[in-house]
């Protein structure tokens, strides 16, 4: 992962074999990110996604593997007891030009990402809402 600065924006690569998320959250550690939003673009060839059944409070997830051009990442950075918390949702494309998308759980850089960080100031933390839905909610 190789990165740039600029004020309270980061451009970031990221290079075959790297993941995204351990990347994301290296980089957030690294550069204490508490909060911000994120969009990527590029090509990957191992992804785990998932979607969320609000009933069941179950993430379905679903393995790919092979060629896919991630043609969009988007999300946000918080953090969960003190520590950093990425929501990110993808679009992948696959071989058969099909888009397959979800919550991301894991993703593996083929050739590269490109991605931009943009920073917020102050924090926003996650709050878990046992009696709706489930989820890690923001906290204000």
């Amino acid at each position: 992962m190789e990165f740039r600065k600029f004020e309270d924006t980061y451009v970031v690569r990221l290079d075959r074999g790297e993941e995204i998320i351990a990347s994301l959250t290296e980089l957030c550690a690294k550069e204490h990110i508490a909060l911000g939003s994120v969009q990527a673009i590029g090509a990957a060839d191992k992804a785990v996604i998932g979607l969320y059944d609000v009933e069941k409070k179950f993430y379905h997830k679903t393995e790919l593997e092979g060629p896919m051009e991630i043609t969009s990442l988007l999300g946000n950075i918080t953090e969960k007891d003190g520590e950093v918390y990425l929501h990110l949702h993808i679009n992948l494309c696959d071989e058969q030009m099909m888009i397959h998308g979800g919550h991301l759980n894991e993703c593996r850089i083929s050739a590269t990402c490109e991605m931009i960080v943009h920073t917020l100031p102050g924090k926003v933390g996650r709050i878990h809402d046992t009696k709706v839905t489930g989820l890690n909610l923001f906290a204000f």
